[in-house]
């Protein structure tokens, strides 16, 4: 199967890899790589702390509970019609945090201004390894690659944001 492109608008087969997603079906590796490199675009060019627009719904721990993210999707309303901030902890403890992390990536590259995913603890090297994102990414890829690309990533999400803007 053909890894399906991240195009310089951010549509055509991201959104067929959103709807892949949102039926907790991960990604294709080269998928992954080629969404976290389009991530680590938009995120070089937006501040540590990052300025979020009200009304948004702020939203905790999802530790790979990626049904529970689809139920504040459905509860919140869908993106981009609702503003979101991600406090961090995408990943780790659940059974989907390939799904979960691979969607909120996709949600912001899709939506750059309307969602923001903070950097929490669990978004670290060291942390994964211990708590089940590294062992998971493993299971499911068979390597460590996605981890890396994953982590990688990590390193350029913003870390605070201000609300009320």
């Amino acid at each position: 199967m053909e890894p399906m492109s991240v195009d310089s608008s951010g549509c055509g087969g991201l959104d067929a890899q959103i709807e892949q997603l949102l039926q907790c079906r991960p990604l294709a590796e080269q998928e992954v790589k080629a969404l976290c490199e389009k991530a680590k675009e938009i995120l070089m060019e937006e501040s540590n702390v990052q300025p979020v627009k009200s009304p948004v719904t702020i939203c905790g721990d999802i530790h790979g509970q990626f049904h529970d993210l689809v139920e504040l999707f459905r509860i919140g309303g869908k993106c981009p019609d609702t503003n979101y901030l991600f406090m961090g902890d995408y990943v780790d403890r659940g059974y989907y945090s390939v799904e979960t992390v691979s969607l909120l990536v996709a949600l912001k590259v899709r939506h750059p201004h309307r969602i923001t995913i903070l950097r929490g603890n669990h978004e670290s090297r060291q942390i994964t390894q211990v708590y089940g994102f590294y062992d998971e990414c493993l299971r499911k890829y068979g390597n460590a690659n996605v981890w890396k690309i994953f982590t990688d990533l990590f390193d350029y999400f913003p870390l605070t944001a201000l609300g009320g803007i």
